[in-house]
């Protein structure tokens, strides 16, 4: 017997390399023993027998790009056998190339519900995970605790690097915690839940702000317990709500279906408007990315709650971030005009920004707007989202590739993309133009008219797709 030590239970490259030099070595699964560390091993098993190494002028095994990613998510789980299994359908694969994709096979059913089940603790990890303000010695830093089921937070941590990468953050786990400076991932020890913070300020705002999008008319709780476990409950502020809420779900409901005849035809419902508020005033303390620190104030999105147009810009300008309203600069005036030519009314549109604050490089006493990056624009991604979801538009109008990437979660080519409809991620629709500044900066006269005109025409048919 071998007895193969791999150093951590998140080592898929170290079970490869020696599952790598066992296939070489003509080791049958049978006679291979895998542990982790310094975890127990097989009473019979030679610990002075290491595994042998491939031989890198030799022939190499190819496999399937199937078995490669089968093997990259089960090998996550926590169940012991999953190295000796995948190393046994390794074994397998030398005779039966195309074993990954007989789904009838009991080896391969299993380890596809291995790697279900990681994929899925990944899906909650990204989804429940909450952070929390602490403030140290360096400025704020965003720490959060999970309890995956299964080897994932090391596999997940390029995620939320990019998901936050303007934000300094901990996620503390019991088996290892991840740590962000801004600039480069560390890790350390596994944690307990009492070093993480128990809350901040910020939920109570997010609580009155999710009791007031609470719809007791949809609650389904099989559903919610099924896609939300009780286990994800104690780190989501939101969920102390839950018991309350769905107590008084019934009650809600008779009341929304006796009132329902008096609202109809009255305007936006003051649960939407209530809710609307509460993200506004939270956005107004907003420190999820640096650009908070220099702006004058927080600029929040404006107009009427049942608007069907949404107009999303960059981000707010000079004159913008010193009145506290979106473009009422020059490329604000540059708006009006065209929305005007296109038969359109700012009043019967909501216009807000990718980015909430003015981003800048002081030039003397001026300030000179400087385009944000990707961690800015993904760090305010969240605010637009929430807008989307409260006022649920029939028409999103991205002006400029900012607010494009920030819609779509990746960078769209404005001459490709604008004079047509796109599905947005949320299954909105949604159509992509210039942003009004970049007919300002245009040196032709002559050009400027030629591009204000085509502005204008993806204005008018943005709106008729709001009218079919």
């Amino acid at each position: 017997m071998r007895t193969v030590t791999l150093p951590a239970p998140d080592d898929v490259d170290a079970w490869r390399d020696a599952a790598r030099g066992l296939i070489a070595g003509e080791v049958p699964p049978d006679r291979v023993v895998w542990q982790v560390g310094d975890a127990s091993t097989d009473l019979f098993a030679d610990p002075a027998a290491p595994a042998p190494r491939a031989d890198p002028t030799g022939p190499a095994l190819r496999v399937s790009r199937a078995f490669l990613s089968l093997a990259n998510d089960a090998a996550l789980h926590h169940d012991p056998e999953r190295f000796a299994l995948l190393y046994t359908m390794l074994w397998r694969l030398r005779d039966t190339p195309k074993l990954a994709e007989d789904h009838a096979d009991p080896l391969v059913r299993r380890l596809e519900g291995l790697a279900k089940a990681v994929r899925r603790d990944i899906h909650k990890m990204r989804a429940f995970l909450r952070f929390r303000s602490v403030e140290e010695e360096g400025g704020t830093r965003y720490v959060a605790w999970f309890e995956p089921e299964h080897h994932i937070v090391r596999a997940n941590a390029a995620f939320f690097v990019n998901r936050f990468a303007s934000m300094r953050w901990s996620i503390l786990t019991p088996e290892v915690s991840l740590h962000w400076d801004g600039a480069a991932l560390s890790q350390g020890p596994g944690a307990t839940r009492g070093d993480a913070p128990e809350g901040d300020p910020v939920e109570e705002v997010w609580k009155t702000y999710y009791a007031s999008i609470f719809n007791p008319a949809r609650v389904k709780v099989g559903a919610m317990l099924k896609e939300m476990p009780r286990k994800y409950w104690k780190n989501m502020p939101e969920t102390a709500l839950v018991p309350q809420l769905l107590a008084s779900a019934q009650a809600r409901e008779s009341g929304m279906i006796a009132t329902s005849r008096t609202e109809i035809g009255m305007g936006i419902g003051g649960n939407v408007t209530a809710a609307w508020e509460a993200l506004r005033e939270e956005a107004a303390g907003c420190t999820r990315c640096p650009l908070y620190k220099p702006a004058t104030q927080t600029v929040f999105g404006e107009g009427p709650l049942d608007a069907g147009m949404m107009f999303v810009g960059e981000q707010p300008g000079d004159q913008e971030d010193l009145a506290g309203h979106p473009f009422v600069g020059p490329a604000g005036q540059v708006f009006d005009r065209a929305l005007a030519a296109a038969g359109i009314t700012r009043a019967e549109t909501y216009v807000t920004n990718a980015v909430k604050h003015f981003k800048f490089e002081p030039r003397g006493r001026r300030r000179i707007h400087a385009k944000p990056d990707a961690g800015e624009i993904d760090a305010c991604r969240w605010w637009i989202e929430q807008e989307q979801m409260l006022l649920r538009p029939k028409v999103t109008v991205a002006l400029g590739a900012t607010a494009a990437r920030s819609l779509f979660g990746r960078t769209m080519t404005i001459a490709r993309e604008r004079g047509r409809a796109h599905r947005l991620p949320d299954g909105g629709e949604a159509w992509i133009t210039v942003h009004p500044s970049y007919l300002l900066r245009l040196p032709d006269e002559a050009a400027k008219e030629v591009e204000y005109a085509r502005f204008v025409a993806d204005l008018k048919a943005a709106h008729a797709a709001v009218r079919a």
